[in-house]
């Protein structure tokens, strides 16, 4: 097996890790980066859980919640998971609905890294008494690659 070596961020050409960098202005503003997948060819499942998503609503600038759930099987290149951290906080003063915040990630991920396949659960809490759940997923499943169940409960009050 092929050992890979860390390098640092500057030989990388990427931006933001290993430093400290501010939370952007908004999800326009974001940079996402991304890494070359050091197993091209090797199909595999990516997972990122954000369980603590904010964004605002557009009409009442009112916070929203949601957990979300990010699964991808990559192609060439991974995202860069601080760059992706910033990017979703990015949200966190951007007045935008459940559904259009949701699939604008999706499509800024496939816009990013091109993968292979990818999906998100988008885990909203109620607002109004009515929790809404948004799903994106850019095709079926691809044959012979363990995509786990994102199992997230249904919202059930206390």
């Amino acid at each position: 097996m092929k050992r890979t070596t860390k390098k640092p961020a500057a030989k990388t050409g990427l931006t933001q890790l290993g430093k400290q960098t501010g939370l952007p202005a908004s999800p326009d503003k974001a940079k996402l980066e991304r890494v070359k997948n050091p197993h091209p060819g090797v199909p595999y499942c990516v997972r990122f859980t954000c369980p603590e998503f904010t964004s605002l609503c557009p009409i009442t600038d009112q916070p929203d919640f949601a957990h979300l759930v990010i699964d991808y099987v990559p192609k060439d290149y991974l995202i860069e998971s601080k760059s992706l951290k910033l990017f979703l906080g990015s949200f966190r003063n951007h007045g935008a609905f459940h559904e259009d915040c949701t699939v604008a990630i999706a499509l800024r991920l496939i816009e990013t890294v091109k993968p292979l396949w990818i999906r998100i659960g988008g885990y909203w809490y109620p607002r109004g008494g009515i929790p809404i759940d948004i799903f994106y997923q850019s095709g079926k499943e691809p044959a012979g690659i363990w995509i786990p169940p994102q199992e997230v409960p249904a919202y059930s009050g206390r």
